[in-house]
C-alpha cells in the first residue's frame, strides 16, 4: 500500500522556525486535503486521491457513510487524515466515489459524498488461478496473493492436494487482508476474488466445464506451443501444484477432464514463481492477440473503403447538348454581347479637335 512521505522542508523554512515550537505534527506525513495545493504533496495514484475499500457506498451525492475497523485505523493513525481531507472509496465490485472527512470519533469517521458513484465493468479476461500454496512459509504466500491481485486474476482458491493437504482458516484471513491492500496499492476497482480452499475432487468438474485450462506440469508442452493452439479464448483456468508437483494419479485425472499440460522451461520453479510467471504470461498473451485482431480489423475497414472509393468514380459521358440548351448558350452570349456595347456606349471617347 502506497503511503504518503514526509516532505521535506526548505531550509528557509527549518530556519525560521523556533527549534522550541518543533513537533511531530510539525513535521507529520500530510494528507490531501481541500486545502492543501497540488505543489506541496506528490500524486499518490492515478486518481490523485488515497483509495479506501469500503463494502457500504453513498447511493448519491451528499450520502454518509461510516467507516470504521482497518480502514479507518488506516486513514487517521497512518496516514493521519483529518476533517474536510478528500479520499475516494471503493467497494471492490467496480464502485467508485469521492469524497471527504466530515467528522472523526474514537470508533470511526463519517464519509461524505462529493459526487455520484461511479460504476465501472469488470474486464472480459478472466483468469481463475488454482494454486496449492498450503505449504508455503515466510511470507511466500502473502507474495503470491500480492501479485496474483496486481496482475488481475479474477479469483484465487488454495488447491489441496496429497502434497498440500490443509491450509489454516487464520491464514485466508491474514491473506484476505493482503488482498485488499493489494487492490487499493495498484488501483484495482474489482477485488479479486480468494474463494475457499478446493480439492482435486472439486477442481475436475470445472476444468471440465472450462473450454481452457492451463496444467503446469515439469516436462509440459511448452507454453508458446500450447498457447498457439488454444484457439481464440482469453480466459480459463490456471493450475499450479505444490512443492514437490502434483502426483502423476492427479495429473492423469486433470489431464482426462481437459487440462492442457504446459512447462515453463528447463528449470524447477516455486509455487509463487509458477504461479506468477504463467498469470503474467497469459495477460499478455492475450493483449497481444487482441492487439492483433484490432489491426486485422483496422486493415479490413482501411480495405473497404479503399474499394468504395474506387467503385465510386464513374466515367465521363460526354452527352449532345439538346436543343433548348443550345438556345440558351446563345442567349447567354447575345446578353454578353449586348452588356460589352452599352459599356461601351455609356463610356465617353474624347476625340481630339483638327
Amino acid at each position: 500500500m502506497q503511503t504518503l512521505t514526509p516532505i521535506r522542508p526548505r531550509f528557509a523554512r527549518l530556519w525560521s522556525l523556533n527549534p522550541s515550537s518543533l513537533s511531530l505534527r510539525t513535521l507529520s506525513p500530510q494528507a490531501f486535503s481541500s486545502s492543501s495545493s497540488s505543489s506541496d504533496y506528490s500524486n499518490q495514484s492515478r486518481g490523485g486521491l488515497p483509495r479506501f475499500f469500503s463494502e457500504l457506498l453513498p447511493t448519491s451525492k451528499g450520502g454518509i457513510v461510516r467507516v470504521q475497523g482497518d480502514e479507518f485505523w488506516h486513514m487517521t493513525r497512518v496516514l493521519r487524515l483529518r476533517t474536510n481531507d478528500r479520499v475516494q472509496l471503493f467497494n471492490g465490485k467496480g464502485g467508485l466515489i469521492q469524497g471527504l472527512i466530515q467528522s472523526i470519533d474514537r470508533s470511526g469517521l463519517d464519509f461524505v459524498a462529493l459526487e455520484d458513484p461511479k460504476s465501472v465493468l469488470p474486464q472480459s479476461t478472466q483468469w481463475h488461478v488454482f494454486a496449492a500454496f498450503g505449504t508455503l512459509k515466510g511470507g511466500r504466500a502473502d507474495w503470491l496473493v500480492e501479485k496474483c491481485t496486481e496482475l488481475g486474476a479474477s479469483s484465487l482458491t488454495p488447491l489441496l492436494t496429497e502434497r498440500s493437504p490443509t491450509v489454516s482458516e487464520n491464514r485466508l484471513d491474514r491473506l484476505q487482508r493482503v488482498n485488499v491492500a493489494a487492490a487499493k496499492q495498484c488501483q484495482r476497482l474489482h477485488e479479486m476474488i480468494l474463494n475457499p480452499p478446493k480439492n482435486i475432487n472439486g477442481l475436475l468438474p470445472l476444468v471440465a466445464e472450462s473450454k481452457l485450462a492451463f496444467l503446469a506440469v515439469a516436462e509440459g508442452t511448452p507454453l508458446v506451443s500450447a498457447l498457439t493452439s488454444s484457439g481464440t479464448e482469453s480466459g480459463g483456468l490456471i493450475v499450479v501444484g505444490p512443492e514437490g508437483d502434483f502426483t502423476e494419479k492427479e495429473v492423469n485425472e486433470l489431464m482426462q477432464a481437459g487440462a492442457i499440460s504446459v512447462g515453463l522451461g528447463p528449470h524447477r520453479l516455486r509455487v509463487e514463481t509458477a504461479t506468477v510467471a504463467l498469470l503474467a504470461t497469459l495477460m499478455l498473451w492475450v493483449i497481444v492477440k487482441m492487439t492483433n485482431q484490432l489491426e486485422s480489423l483496422v486493415e479490413s475497414i482501411k480495405s473497404k473503403v479503399r474499394a468504395l472509393k474506387k467503385n465510386s468514380k464513374k466515367p465521363y459521358i460526354k452527352m449532345d447538348k439538346s436543343s433548348s440548351v443550345k438556345v440558351e448558350i446563345r442567349s447567354k452570349k447575345a446578353r454578353k454581347l449586348i452588356d460589352k456595347t452599352l459599356k461601351a456606349a455609356d463610356r465617353p471617347v474624347k476625340r481630339p479637335i483638327p
